[in-house]
């Protein structure tokens, strides 16, 4: 005859025996799903980086090629021609840009990139960057943050583009056809094409290496490249790699100023 205490102690035996079944059962279904998990987000990786190493190429909107801009208008149907040249050549210009989550100052050299300076002075002057966000973080493979598209989608700009400028300013390609974007470098960002820039822009905050494609033509100083920074680390919506920012940035106000 069993008696009472061999008998809650068979219980308690059972009991811990069905719990250790089901802790196996969870570990086993959780290393399948981290399994298939690591093999997506290879495939992924893999992918990202051929495209990286491509170039960056393209003129449709794609998440593994974020500075490349969906053109509003090809250089060959661009509808009006850049601004006419109004600023100093041999001057240094400060572009600001009061922000929402803080002030971004610019310092750009005239003398290295002209039409770009030139232009980024006619459209703020214009108030073009105004109330504008920046539509897209990207936080794997190169760490940008992009601004400057009217629309917020990544589509808009204005109805003319400008040529490229100082691509060899950030030295000689490696082995890979790549340039170091430094943290602090502010380029353009462009259709895939030669001379397709238009308003769009991003600011690096982390250094990234990049094909020497994308006209640089200014540096934040540090206090601005910590405010980036902050918008880096707080991430992508929904825990993306490249998308809207989780800490939204608005361009509240942008000045373009002679030094």
């Amino acid at each position: 005859m069993v008696s009472s205490d061999q008998r809650r102690r068979q219980l308690a035996r059972e009991k811990f025996e069905r719990q250790q079944q089901r802790r196996e059962q969870a570990r086993h279904k959780a290393r399948r799903r981290n399994t298939i998990i690591a093999s997506a987000l290879a495939v992924v990786l893999a992918a990202g980086g051929a495209v990286y190493a491509m170039g960056l190429t393209g003129d449709k909107k794609d998440d593994a090629a974020p500075l490349d801009v969906p053109p509003s208008s090809s250089p060959s149907e661009s509808k009006a021609p850049e601004p006419a040249m109004s600023i100093d050549k041999k001057a240094k210009y400060t572009f600001a840009l009061k922000t929402n989550q803080g002030a971004i100052s610019i310092a750009t050299d005239a003398a290295k990139t002209p039409h770009t300076v030139n232009s980024f002075k006619s459209l703020a002057d214009k108030g073009y960057f105004d109330g504008t966000k920046c539509h897209r973080l990207t936080t794997q493979g190169i760490f940008v943050l992009q601004c400057g598209d009217p629309k917020g989608d990544g589509t808009g700009g204005p109805e003319y583009t400008i040529p490229d400028e100082n691509l060899n300013g950030l030295g000689k390609p490696g082995a890979d056809g790549t340039v170091t974007y430094k943290a602090g470098t502010v380029a353009m960002a462009n259709t895939g094409q030669p001379n397709s820039g238009g308003s769009q822009f991003f600011l690096v905050y982390k250094d990234s290496k990049l094909p020497p494609t994308y006209t640089p033509f200014g540096t934040m100083d540090a206090k601005s490249l910590k405010v980036v920074q902050g918008v880096g680390k707080a991430g992508v919506e929904q825990g993306a790699p490249d998308g809207a920012p989780k800490k939204a940035v608005t361009l509240q106000k942008a000045t373009v100023t002679k030094v």
